[in-house]
């Protein structure tokens, strides 16, 4: 193979170790982008395309990550991933790694680790490097990637999200629970809720947005009932569809643009946490995407004519 050739084989694993570290789609592209410009550049071939190219994109969403950090903290409201609707990367022997490690739930937890933390987590845990390229990576000894990977499974595995085991059963669920949307069903809607289920929603201040989390299944089956018909009414459609790894839907206007997409996780056969992103900068990768404020101001006018 030609080196296009070796990159484009290499690409989805690549993309994939990015994101997990970034929590970013946009950042990603462009951390894989630049590990190819740095290997096409390159004047020798390495031993090991895969070991160069892996270790290439670490290092630069290691720095990417480290200035992202303060952006992170004056982040307004709660922040989250941009939304993954799929992973290119595919490894019949990992799948169950591969899977939780790209939830919502675990993204966040990786937020708490350091950038070198973080990295070695991804590198070992999800995708099983070993130590000897885990070390060229991060640029530490292998002796130094141990125990930062001792630190981080410590604070990993103290919040270790856990997920419904059948996915059958847990998209039935997420169907029920897309039924009793449309029709604005509470009672439907809090018997799939846990009783502390939370709701919570990521605007960045570029979006209406909750003011806080809200919490417990009465209150949020009587704020999803009170939405959801009206943006029905409005045109809004709800197209079900997974969002990293777990099961959820795209929200759109009626010209088909993106308005926010929710993201549920499951566990014993109820729904646990609802997770909506509707930051409009979150929302390009998925297509174009629709003003959030306009459709918020049709929403209240269609209460109003409820009343």
């Amino acid at each position: 193979m030609n080196k296009v050739e070796e990159f484009e084989k290499l690409r989805p694993l690549l993309f994939s170790i990015a994101y997990r570290i970034l929590g970013s789609v946009s950042e990603a592209e462009d951390a894989v982008q630049e590990a190819w410009l740095r290997f096409d550049g390159s004047t020798t071939l390495p031993t090991s395309v895969k070991a160069f190219l892996s270790a290439t994109v670490t290092r630069i969403s290691i720095d990417v990550l480290r200035s992202a950090r303060m952006r992170r903290e004056e982040y307004v409201g709660p922040w989250f991933p941009e939304p993954l609707l799929s992973d290119p990367y595919q490894d019949p022997a990992r799948s169950a790694e591969l899977a939780d490690s790209v939830s919502m739930a675990a993204l966040l937890l990786l937020e708490r680790l350091s950038p070198l933390e973080r990295s070695v987590f991804v590198l070992r845990e999800v995708f099983g490097f070993g130590f000897d390229d885990i070390a060229s990576a991060v640029g530490r000894s292998e002796a130094a990637c141990r125990q930062l990977l001792v630190r981080a499974r410590r604070h990993m595995q103290a919040g270790r999200p856990r997920f419904e085991a059948d996915r059958q059963e847990r998209q039935e669920l997420a169907t029920r629970f897309f039924d009793a949307l449309h029709e604005g069903d509470v009672a439907a809607l809090r018997d799939l809720l846990a009783a502390d289920v939370q709701m919570v929603g990521d605007g960045g201040g570029k979006a209406p947005q909750l003011a806080r989390a809200v919490i417990g299944a009465e209150n949020v089956a009587r704020l999803l009932a009170s939405v959801f018909p009206l943006l029905a009414r409005i045109d809004v459609t709800c197209e079900p569809h997974e969002v990293n790894g777990q099961p959820g839907a795209i929200f759109r206007d009626r010209d088909g643009k993106v308005l926010h997409t929710l993201a549920l996780d499951v566990l014993d056969g109820q729904i646990q946490t609802i997770r909506s992103v509707i930051n409009p900068d979150k929302l390009g990768h998925l297509g174009p995407v629709a003003d959030a404020w306009a459709i918020d101001g049709e929403v209240k006018q269609a209460r109003r004519q409820t009343k």
